[in-house]
């Protein structure tokens, strides 16, 4: 049988004692004598009572709790994310309840139906790959709960965003391997339905545009962006008649399962073809050769989500009524494109 949840009242019935004196006891009440606290949180300790801070949040309006939504945890820079938005909100005196949405839209849905349940503060969140209707992001709006967004989120939603300028870091990256002597450059991108992906897709096009290189359809691949999406595509692209001699990719996971096909076919990075991820994930700089990629703050961004949402928390009045903060990348040149640098044996 499932056990019965310790109350309040079963406490005032052990010491004979009203509910209320109990109620203010436990939240150190001062018109309560030190030897009934003490009685009172020597039995809260026996029945093992845990507070309902569902039922204290209903009470006060506030439970000092903040939800924040991923697409994933196992990610570098979603972890960092989260590791400096949880001590920017600690230092403030609020917990975070973290959920992933695994890219899918019915999780994330899910998710945000908890967190209002829960009565958090505020929520922050990162959309998922296939989230493409935002009605579930409006009810968050609706109910008056702060929102801030980060990294994937949607103008339309017009809430508080932080991110990096994903179109002019596709200019960069595809710049960078113009500098290199590539001519043919491929591109492995995400969803374009995703804004951030749109961006990347929408920078390599125009950079490609405007030096003039060829822009064949079959050069540009939309994927989950996997290892194993990697693996795939990067095949695709060794199939073909003419093969690029550079690929950049939006994602360094997907760089790597490209990387491991280039090296299983027996062909030189960046000799043969230059190869660029995107995320600065910790293997890029220990795999050989070393991986090109982006750096994308990942430390400022979640200081900054956090901080956004603390003020729209605790002041009613702050404008502007949409904030959005882009941030400039960082383009890390290694081993994997840079044909100036040697590559290690492994």
């Amino acid at each position: 049988m499932k056990k019965k949840r310790t109350t309040i009242k079963d406490i005032a019935n052990v010491l004979n004692i009203s509910p209320a004196a109990v109620s203010k006891a436990l939240h150190d009440d001062s018109r309560i004598s030190l030897k009934t606290k003490a009685a009172v949180k020597r039995v809260a300790k026996e029945l093992n009572y845990q507070p309902n801070h569902l039922a204290s949040a209903l009470r006060k309006g506030k439970s000092n709790l903040v939800g924040v939504i991923v697409p994933r945890t196992n990610s570098n820079f979603f972890s960092s994310v989260i590791q400096n938005m949880e001590e920017v909100l600690n230092k403030k005196g609020y917990n975070i309840i973290i959920t992933q949405s695994n890219e899918s839209f019915k999780k994330e849905c899910d998710s945000i139906d908890t967190l209002l349940y829960t009565q958090v503060d505020g929520i922050i969140a990162s959309m998922a790959n296939e989230t493409v209707d935002l009605s579930h992001f409006e009810k968050i709006k609706s109910k008056g709960i702060p929102l801030v967004l980060f990294d994937r989120g949607e103008n339309d939603l017009n809430v508080d965003y932080i991110g990096i300028d994903d179109y002019d870091s596709s200019h960069m990256i595809v710049e960078h391997l113009i500098t290199q002597g590539c001519k043919r450059i491929a591109h492995i991108g995400g969803f374009s339905r995703t804004r951030i992906y749109n961006n990347r897709i929408r920078g390599y096009i125009d950079a490609i545009k405007k030096h003039d290189l060829p822009q064949e359809d079959y050069l540009l691949i939309e994927s989950s962006l996997t290892i194993e999406d990697g693996r795939l595509k990067m095949q695709q692209l060794l199939d073909l008649k003419l093969r690029p001699d550079a690929i950049y990719v939006a994602s360094d996971n997907a760089a790597l399962g490209a990387l491991q096909i280039l090296n299983e076919n027996n062909l030189k990075v960046p000799e043969d073809i230059c190869l660029v991820g995107f995320g600065n994930e910790p293997f890029t700089s220990f795999v050989s050769p070393s991986i090109t990629t982006v750096n994308q703050h990942s430390q400022k961004i979640g200081k900054l989500t956090a901080e956004t949402l603390i003020k729209r928390i605790n002041t009613e009045q702050w404008k502007p009524s949409l904030n959005k903060n882009i941030l400039k990348s960082e383009l890390i040149i290694r081993q994997s494109s840079n044909k100036d640098l040697p590559v290690k044996s492994s």
